[in-house]
């Protein structure tokens, strides 16, 4: 699509000393937007720091459509920070894609629109990114479309660093607010006079610049009352988040929308937007809808206004960022990475009841002596983050003076900062901790930002809670877990051997798989590898019922068949709603052979001491814990001096998006190149080849052994 020259005044962040320079960037964004047929870009400067990324220029939209963007941490996962981050061309073609790469700006922006994002950066260093945005959905770009970005991405940067030379040291500057154009031509005004529809006109950011008489008649206001602002902050009956929210719809995608509103008493008006980069053309006619069919919007004069749906979307954008965290030092971390930035702060502290105390759970910006007096705080003390925890009341203070005029013996005295949020941490109705936002300098705080702040509050308690409770148990269960594997393989003459257990990277960081290596009389030795059904307490308690009773049985001199068969009867008895899977192998030493029994489990690997591997088939019974009288036969296979055996559990060979007997081979492969080296060398590559996949769903267990020539007592 092409674009004409009519672009709507730019927002911008400039410094009256940097005026010149604010031009010359805004020149080179809106030239690149009319080439590539883009409706709005914007520009981040990256911060003297190097870790936030600010909002310097916007074309196209008003603020509010990325207030919770102004600032955002470098390790934030949105498209500007991937880019710079990543010195790439981020490319988000479809709302698809949006949801599957930036679920967070998705919930914010349900919108069809496309995005791309390009570093900002010279060979002397970077300095910002930039985002542009099309309507709907849009394939990658071409080579020209590519080729202008760059171009353009370059020649910002360049400006950018010119810029960072004369104020290197520079603060956050404000926004300068368009002006609207508010005097339609005469012959235009007369012509839509005499159109029977109302039509009205929404700058960019949604003030009227034009209503007919027609439309300010079915509204049933005055037009003099209505231009120059915003249609839903003068008609109570459109005070509703869901009709901003159709004008941001038709803003950000470009798009037509429309939608049927009740004018009270009992008129239903139906309003089609018509947007394109300098605003919307709406029009307005009357709706033939049938009351009985539409639910009323109408809001009472009396009741208090809602909050603006840019700040809802805010509050949206950080409670999808807060589901994202499992453990609390999660919450701490994504507070500080996203939420501190978002509104501008330089501190944070997340502070936790425990035993009587206030105890610090995380924290950043803050010295180490001011976090040490944070710890010595008793629930009685009279200090203002004890006081908004216990009355559940947010405390607000935008200056050193209006902190101690109530607080003469506030905790933090010298802690650097001017201003401060404190906001009460409050889960089912229980208060747990406060949640401290602290600012260098004098920070006011509007009634939208106490608003967003104080519901942020408790979306943290939330997330609090999730995570401590995530904590005690994930604790719980890996010391469960440690006291049960064997710190160390026992040392057995003629036989070589190495283990190594790798915890899943999604949930709690313990699960059941187990392996063991048992000495037994006459030289023998027993060797056992399996896995019990999920990640939880009861799977690694259940995992060390199983690894002594197979240690008994064997102690006993029963043969593997007959252990695994004690072992499932024992099993099917506990009824714990678990089950497992188990390779038992008894190694005879002075006959170099080795039987084997299999409940479930991945057949074993030998590799021989030419290099050849192989997989030991062994017929298989069923898991252990579903039938009682389940058979498990014996398998003898006869073993060289230095032949490998390898153990495994399947999450050495379940990779994401590889078939398991591609893994299996691979596996194979790496034993046949490799197996000659030291096991524990041999143990170590297998373990960080699974450590480079990333997320994975299972545990991985390994137990490798090797028969040595050291003769046999």
């Amino acid at each position: 699509m092409a674009l004409g020259r009519q672009f709507p005044p730019s927002e911008t962040i400039s410094a009256s000393n940097e005026g010149d320079d604010q031009d010359a960037l805004h020149k080179v964004l809106t030239d690149m937007l009319e080439e590539i047929g883009a409706h709005t870009g914007a520009i981040y400067r990256l911060s003297p720091d190097g870790q936030v990324l600010e909002l310097a220029m916007m074309e196209g939209l008003p603020r509010e459509f990325v207030q919770p963007w102004e600032r955002v941490s470098l390790t934030a996962p949105i498209p500007v920070a991937d880019a710079l981050r990543d010195k790439r061309l981020v490319w988000v073609g479809n709302e698809e894609d949006m949801v599957r790469c930036y679920p967070t700006i998705a919930v914010a922006l349900p919108y069809e629109f496309s995005l791309a994002a390009v570093p900002l950066s010279t060979p002397a260093g970077d300095y910002g990114a930039m985002f542009i945005v099309w309507s709907g959905s849009y394939p990658p770009p071409p080579a020209h479309t590519r080729e202008r970005l760059t171009a353009a991405a370059a020649e910002l940067a360049e400006k950018l660093q010119v810029l960072a030379r004369k104020s290197p040291s520079r603060r956050r500057t404000g926004w300068h607010e368009a002006v609207p154009l508010t005097d339609p031509a005469e012959v235009l005004g007369a012509m839509v006079a005499r159109l029977p529809e109302g039509i009205c006109t929404l700058d960019v950011k949604g003030r009227l610049t034009y209503i007919s008489p027609r439309g300010a008649a079915l509204l049933g206001e005055s037009p003099l009352r209505l231009i120059g602002a915003q249609p839903w902050t003068v008609l109570p009956w459109l005070d509703d988040p869901v009709y901003e929210d159709r004008y941001r719809r038709a803003m950000i995608s470009q798009q037509p929308s429309s939608f049927v509103a009740l004018c009270p008493p009992e008129r239903w008006l139906a309003f089609d937007l018509y947007p394109s980069i300098s605003g919307i053309t709406v029009r307005i006619s009357p709706a033939p809808v049938e009351t009985e069919a539409a639910p009323a919007r109408t809001l009472p004069i009396d009741v208090a206004l809602p909050i603006r749906t840019g700040a809802i979307y805010h509050v949206l954008h950080l409670a999808s960022t807060l589901t994202q965290a499992a453990g609390v030092q999660d919450v701490v971390t994504l507070v500080a990475d996203q939420i501190m930035p978002a509104f501008g702060a330089q501190a944070v502290a997340l502070l936790a009841a425990e035993e009587g105390l206030l105890r610090v759970v995380g924290h950043r910006g803050f010295p180490p002596h001011i976090i040490e007096q944070y710890g010595r705080l008793t629930l009685t003390s009279p200090t203002p983050s004890i006081r908004a925890m216990v009355t559940g009341v947010p405390n607000f203070f935008e200056s050193h003076d209006e902190l101690y005029q109530i607080y003469p013996s506030a905790v933090a005295p010298d802690d650097g900062m001017a201003a401060w949020a404190l906001l009460p941490l409050i889960a089912s109705g229980r208060p747990v901790g406060t949640c401290v936002l602290a600012f260098r300098e004098p920070h006011p705080f509007t009634v939208e930002d106490r608003a967003v702040l104080t519901s942020l509050g408790g979306l943290i308690a939330q997330a609090m809670e999730r995570a401590r409770l995530y904590d005690a148990k994930s604790e719980l269960a890996r010391g469960l877990q440690e006291g049960l594997l064997p710190h160390a393989l026992p040392r057995i003459p003629g036989l070589d051997a190495a283990a190594r257990y790798l915890p899943g990277t999604e949930g709690m960081d313990i699960g059941g798989d187990f392996y063991d290596l048992i000495r037994l009389p006459d030289g023998a030795a027993a060797a056992i590898i399996g896995d019990v059904q999920g990640h939880n307490v009861t799977a690694a308690a259940l995992m060390g019922q199983i690894r002594t009773a197979v240690r008994a049985y064997a102690a006993a001199g029963a043969d593997p068949g007959e252990v695994m068969y004690r072992t499932n009867q024992m099993l099917t008895d506990l009824d714990p709603g678990l089950f497992a899977s188990c390779v038992y192998v008894h190694l005879d030493r002075r006959h170099c052979e080795a039987r084997l029994a299999r409940a479930g489990h991945p057949e074993p690997l030998v590799r021989h001491p030419n290099g050849d591997v192989e997989v030991i088939h062994v017929p298989g019974g069923l898991l252990l814990g579903i039938e009682p009288e389940t058979e498990y036969p014996c398998t003898n296979v006869p073993l060289e001096v230095g032949s490998l055996l390898a153990l495994y559990t399947d999450g050495l060979i379940e990779v994401p998006g590889i078939d398991i007997d591609d893994g299996l081979a691979a596996l194979g492969a790496r034993l046949a190149s490799d197996g000659d080296q030291p096991l524990n060398e041999l143990a170590e590559s297998l373990i960080r080849n699974v450590e480079g996949v990333g997320r994975r769903s299972d545990d991985v267990a390994l137990l490798l052994l090797r028969l040595a020539a050291e003769p046999v007592p």
